[in-house]
C-alpha cells in the first residue's frame, strides 16, 4: 500500500479565531471553507506546501470534532495519507489486522473519500485515509464585454496530457496537489479557443483538437468529446460559419486540430469563411518537423488549408486586426506567440502554452515539452512582472476550471483571481 501524507487535521472551537492566528499572524494562504454535512463539521485548507493543514470547526454537538474538543481540548486532530485506491487500501489494512473505524469510504472535503483507521492500531494516531476526487472540467461557454470588443470563452472539451512532461523539471510531490494525476500519470486539461467578436468581424484564437484523431489517439490523449466547440458555439448563438479569422498561436494538434474537418472522403477547412492566419515560419517549422515535434505537428490539421488557399501567411509581431496584437514568445516552440487583445485602456492577453494552466504561473514552472526551455523562462519572468503590474486578464487555454483571470501577488505568493 503506497500512501504519502495529504495533510494534518486541527480541531479548533471557533474557526474565526483560529484564523486571525493562521491568515491575519502567519500570513497564510486561506482556500475558501467547506461544510461536510455528513461529518458534522466544517474545513478551512491552509496550504502550506506538501503537505497542507486543516482547521477543523463542530457544525454539530455530535460530530467527531466536537466530542474530541470536550474530551481533549483543541489541537491535533488527525493526520491524513492520500492513497491512490482507498477500497484496496482497506483491503489491505484489514487482511493485516488493523483495527479500523470506517469498514467502507464515505465522503469528505472536496469530494474526496475517505476512511479512518482506529488510533488503536497506529500507535494512539487517528489517521484519516483519503482518495483524492476525480478532477472535473468546466466546459461552460463564458461571455466577458471587453471595452469595444465581446470575448467568448469556447471549450473544445476536456483531454489530458502526462504530468511529469507539463511540468518538466518541477518535482511530482509539487505538481500534483494541484493536478493530480489519473493512474496513467496524466492530469485533466481543457481546449478554451477564444472568439473575440468585434465591428471588423469575428476571429477565433486557435480552434482546438477537432475530430479527426483515431480512437487510439483519443485514449492516449483521453480526448473527451461529449462536449466539444460546436456545441460551446451553438451556446454563444455562432457556428464555424459565422467566423471570419483563425489566428494560430502555433500549430499543435491540440491548438490548431480543429481547422480542418472530414467532408467524406476528404479534408476541407472546418470554419469555410475564415482566412487562417499563420506566423509563416511557424507554418515552415511544422511542414518539416523532427524527432522531439513530429507528434505535435499533424500534417492533416494545416496541409488541407494550403491547398485551399485558405492561409495567410506573416512574419513578425503585428498588429493583425484592430486591438489584436501578436508578440512571438518563442520557447514552446520556435514561433510561438501569444496574443494580445487591447481596447477600451484594458489588456487581455491569450498566454497559450506560456502560461497553460494558472498551476504554472511561476517563473520556473515549465513545461517539459517546450523545445527551448530557457526562451520560455526568460520571456515568462518578464511577462507575468508585467501583467501584475498593468493587470492584464490572462486567458488560461488548457486550465480544466479556469478561463480567465489576473495574476496577484501577495507576500511573495502569486495566485489567480479568477474572473470566468
Amino acid at each position: 500500500m503506497k500512501a504519502v501524507l495529504d495533510h494534518v487535521g486541527i480541531a479548533v472551537r471557533n474557526l474565526d479565531e483560529a484564523l486571525a492566528f493562521y491568515r491575519d499572524t502567519l500570513g497564510l494562504e486561506i482556500h475558501a471553507p467547506e461544510d461536510i454535512a455528513p461529518q458534522g463539521v466544517r474545513a478551512h485548507l491552509v496550504p502550506v506546501g506538501q503537505p497542507a493543514l486543516e482547521l477543523l470547526e463542530a457544525t454539530r454537538a455530535d460530530s467527531p470534532i466536537a466530542t474530541h474538543l470536550e474530551r481533549r481540548g483543541p489541537g491535533l486532530h488527525h493526520i491524513t495519507l492520500r492513497v491512490d485506491d482507498l477500497e484496496a487500501a482497506l483491503a489491505h489494512l484489514r487482511a493485516r489486522g488493523a483495527r479500523l473505524i470506517d469498514e467502507h469510504p464515505r465522503p469528505g472535503a472536496e469530494g474526496a473519500q475517505v476512511a479512518f483507521v482506529h488510533p488503536s492500531a497506529a500507535h494512539g494516531v487517528l489517521v484519516e485515509l483519503k482518495q483524492a476526487a476525480r478532477p472535473r472540467s468546466s466546459l461552460t461557454t463564458k461571455r466577458l464585454r471587453w471595452g469595444a470588443l465581446e470575448l467568448v470563452s469556447a471549450p473544445d472539451g476536456p483531454f489530458a496530457l502526462d504530468g511529469g512532461a507539463m511540468f518538466g523539471v518541477v518535482p511530482r510531490p509539487l505538481w500534483e496537489t494541484l493536478a493530480p494525476p489519473d493512474e496513467r500519470n496524466r492530469i485533466l486539461l481543457s481546449m478554451r479557443p477564444l472568439v473575440v467578436e468585434a465591428d471588423w468581424g469575428r476571429m477565433m484564437i486557435d480552434c482546438g483538437a477537432g475530430d479527426k484523431m483515431t480512437p487510439k489517439q483519443q485514449d492516449i490523449y483521453g480526448l473527451d468529446r461529449t462536449r466539444h466547440l460546436d456545441h460551446a458555439l451553438a451556446d454563444a448563438d455562432l457556428s464555424a460559419e459565422r467566423i471570419d479569422v483563425v489566428l494560430a498561436t502555433h500549430l499543435h494538434f491540440d491548438h490548431f486540430g480543429g481547422a480542418t474537418c472530414r467532408r467524406g472522403p476528404t479534408l476541407v477547412p472546418r470554419f469555410p469563411r475564415a482566412r487562417y492566419l499563420i506566423r509563416g515560419a511557424e507554418g515552415e517549422d511544422a511542414t518539416h518537423p523532427h524527432e522531439r515535434n513530429r507528434a505535435s505537428y499533424l500534417q492533416d490539421d494545416f496541409l488541407p488549408l494550403k491547398a485551399a488557399g485558405a492561409i495567410d501567411f506573416y512574419d513578425g509581431d503585428q498588429v493583425i486586426r484592430p486591438g489584436i496584437r501578436v508578440v512571438r514568445t518563442g520557447g514552446h516552440t520556435g514561433q510561438h506567440q501569444i496574443v494580445f487583445i487591447e481596447s477600451g485602456g484594458r489588456t487581455a492577453v491569450f498566454t497559450a502554452d506560456l502560461i497553460p494552466t494558472t498551476a504554472h504561473i511561476r517563473d520556473a514552472w515549465v513545461m517539459g515539452y517546450d523545445l527551448f526551455p530557457m526562451e520560455t523562462l526568460a520571456f515568462k519572468r518578464q511577462f507575468i512582472r508585467e501583467a501584475i503590474e498593468r493587470e492584464y486578464l490572462i486567458f488560461f487555454e488548457h486550465d480544466p476550471l479556469v478561463a480567465a483571470g489576473y495574476i496577484r501577488e501577495k507576500d511573495g505568493r502569486r495566485f489567480v483571481e479568477q474572473v470566468v
